[in-house]
């Protein structure tokens, strides 16, 4: 069952094709910030811990975790090895 603001956001994006790709723009990036994050909480890891491996501090590790907007690559493959982990990239 489609909760109510699942219909709303499938109505707007619809009817409204600047709301619709920026709804998708906004959600991708999210979408990585989120995966950063669950990253690094999985390592086991804080952010300012991981912000030590980094050579950053821990307003940047939360800028890209919260707002992940046009992150580079050379940055993602960064916090990956800092997490033990390769970054993948795909083209769906």
């Amino acid at each position: 069952m489609m909760s109510d603001l699942k219909k709303y956001i499938a109505a707007r994006k619809k009817n409204d094709k600047n709301f619709a790709k920026g709804y998708d723009d906004r959600y991708e990036q999210f979408k990585v910030g989120v995966l950063l994050r669950e990253a690094r909480q999985a390592a086991g890891l804080t952010q300012e811990e991981l912000a030590r491996r980094l050579k950053t501090k821990k307003t940047a590790i939360s800028r890209i975790e919260n707002h992940a907007e046009d992150i580079k690559l050379s940055t993602l493959e960064r916090v990956a090895g800092a997490l033990g982990k390769r970054l993948h990239v795909s083209i769906a």
